[in-house]
């Protein structure tokens, strides 16, 4: 799972939290229906945005949902899941968008893509993804030569960018593909007066996706000698820092300027996650159901249990190491129980306590307050999961 909207359960509350996974399992749905198992490698946390735009804007919002069967990742339980042409245009952006991905990588040579072998295996799966984005874009109305044509603009800017190269020449071509595909979900939704407000959103959400890529990987690309955006521009933190605060105040602004029929969930996430978001990349937010970062309140015999300055809890006793067939007996019965996929489980091998697959989410601020509430004392948790915030001030 990839993206940088994350959100904690904590923060979204019962039903924002129930809906986004309705949106994550029809994205996964939607690609295997149309395209087999393998392609549900692709689901993403920005990808199910599209899904969640589209039915924001629905008229009956909530009504592109169906039953989906029983699933090891929601722990073999049925669910209500997001299907229909939001859920299909997520696929087919999740699709193209990963086929460049694959190839960027395989022209980098990066890693066990430096074999010709996999190189080649990788070529195939990404032409035959970027095949089947087109089909699935084409059947919604959405030309993803838009998204192809963007990427392939990306690689000679790179290529062109040096010191003194503005930045935002750079993030550009994914700014354009996101404002296609955010504009689309207006389209299919029958609000066309929406197009341009939310092609504006997608415009800064693709800037700060790409901000945010490069501020994580600034590091290990300069480990490793990978091209980055930053290292190549010379662009210093501090300045990305200041884009990315503005592209998430513009966010904000053009969704003011859109209809929705109900917006809970995509203001949740497009307002207050993006901000969270910001803050965990440039290291200025920490997680209050872990330890804090510094010696911050003392914990006291009062404190509850995991807030912060409480004591971590003692570390479980390390088992003998299993050899090889014993830990994959231990595997295939931790995945078919679904202990792998939510909550905490032992590793099979070393018996080091894991976090489950479906753990993988931003909890950092779990305990603030959002940016736009503020002013009006209310926290995340009672203004915005449960009755929403109107955010009606300006912070």
């Amino acid at each position: 799972m990839f993206g940088i909207v994350r959100p904690c359960r904590h923060r979204l509350g019962e039903s924002l939290a129930t809906q986004w996974m309705a949106h994550l399992c029809g994205l996964c749905l939607a690609l295997r229906k149309d395209h087999g198992q393998f392609a549900r490698i692709v689901t993403n946390y920005d990808g199910l945005l599209i899904s969640v735009l589209t039915e924001a804007q629905a008229e009956r919002a909530g009504g592109g949902r169906r039953t989906a069967g029983p699933c090891p990742l929601r722990g073999m339980r049925t669910a209500s899941v997001a299907h229909g042409e939001g859920a299909r245009l997520a696929a087919a952006v999740s699709l193209v968008l990963a086929s460049a991905k694959v190839r960027d990588h395989v022209a980098d040579r990066d890693g066990v893509l430096a074999r010709k072998p996999v190189a080649l295996a990788a070529r195939r799966v990404a032409t035959s993804w970027g095949r089947a984005g087109e089909r699935t874009g084409s059947d919604v109305g959405f030309d993803t030569a838009l998204l192809v044509d963007a990427v392939d603009r990306q690689i000679g800017i790179e290529a062109l960018a040096g010191p003194g190269t503005p930045l935002l020449t750079v993030t550009e071509p994914t700014e354009t593909a996101t404002a296609a595909a955010f504009a689309h979900t207006a389209v299919l939704a029958g609000r066309p007066g929406n197009a341009e407000p939310l092609a504006e959103a997608g415009r800064l959400f693709g800037r700060l996706a790409h901000l945010l890529d490069a501020v994580e990987d600034k590091g290990a690309d300069a480990a490793s000698g990978a091209w980055n955006p930053l290292t190549a521009t010379g662009t210093p933190l501090a300045e990305a820092r200041r884009l990315a605060d503005d592209a998430v105040h513009g966010i904000r602004l053009a969704l003011r300027e859109a209809e929705f029929t109900d917006a809970k969930l995509a203001h949740r996430l497009l307002v207050h996650e993006l901000r969270t978001s910001v803050d965990r990349v440039f290291g200025t937010a920490s997680c209050a159901h872990g330890p804090a970062p510094t010696a911050a309140m003392p914990g006291g015999p009062y404190a509850p249990p995991g807030g912060p300055g409480a004591p971590l809890p003692p570390e479980p006793p390390r088992r003998d190491r299993r050899g090889l067939l014993a830990g994959c007996a231990v595997w295939a019965g931790l995945a078919c129980t679904c202990q792998m996929c939510c909550g905490h489980f032992d590793d099979p091998w070393s018996g080091r306590r894991r976090e489950g697959l479906c753990t993988n989410a931003d909890c950092s601020g779990c305990s603030d307050c959002c940016n736009c509430c503020d002013c009006c004392g209310n926290c995340c948790g009672s203004c915005c999961g449960g009755d929403g915030c109107d955010c009606g001030c300006d912070c």
